[in-house]
């Protein structure tokens, strides 16, 4: 009986999203990474990209990776529509800026920035470390307002809900501003 009841539970752990480590209404931490869009190299700095608006910023295990893949494909399939909207998108991982020169061009199709982090500065400070291979991202996305307050985080590994919840979040915060 007591193994049926442990197993219940693992499998209801197992099918649940894990919870995003910064709370939503906390202050997001500021940081700036070297970040491709296109091949091209730049500095990204998240207070610059604030004061265009609100900011999409998902981190991910790696780049290449089925997943993550899969990700990179669905938020640029939604850049414009988050770009209407005001919304700045920013992917996140170890990765270092060569590989997301190419990652940047063939999987997010030259339509958004990913950012290098390859001491895991930023992973860390946004607590989207994978617990199981804490040498990868864990994917998280979060919404961020252009003051700087969380409006949405969420932690899943299945890709398929982060545009999805991502966009409903900056929506949501269009309307109300």
């Amino acid at each position: 009986m007591k193994r049926g009841i442990l197993a219940g539970v693992a499998a209801l752990a197992l099918a649940l999203p894990a919870l995003a480590a910064l709370p939503e209404g906390s202050k997001a931490p500021d940081f700036s990474a070297t970040a491709s869009i296109g091949g091209k190299q730049f500095e990204f700095k998240l207070a610059e990209a604030l004061k265009k608006g609100p900011v999409v910023l998902y981190f991910y295990p790696a780049a290449f990776t089925p997943g993550c893949t899969v990700e990179a494909h669905n938020f640029a399939d939604a850049t414009d529509e988050f770009a209407k909207n005001g919304a700045t998108v920013i992917g996140v991982s170890h990765d270092d800026i060569a590989t997301l020169d190419k990652f940047s061009t063939s999987e997010c199709r030259s339509k958004f920035a990913v950012a290098a982090d390859p001491d895991q500065k930023i992973t860390k400070a946004y607590d989207s470390v994978l617990a199981k291979k804490p040498e990868y991202a864990d994917r998280t996305s979060y919404v961020i307002a252009p003051d700087g307050k969380i409006l949405l985080a969420y932690t899943n590994l299945n890709p398929d809900q982060h545009v999805a919840l991502t966009m409903k979040a900056v929506e949501e915060w269009k309307k109300s501003h």
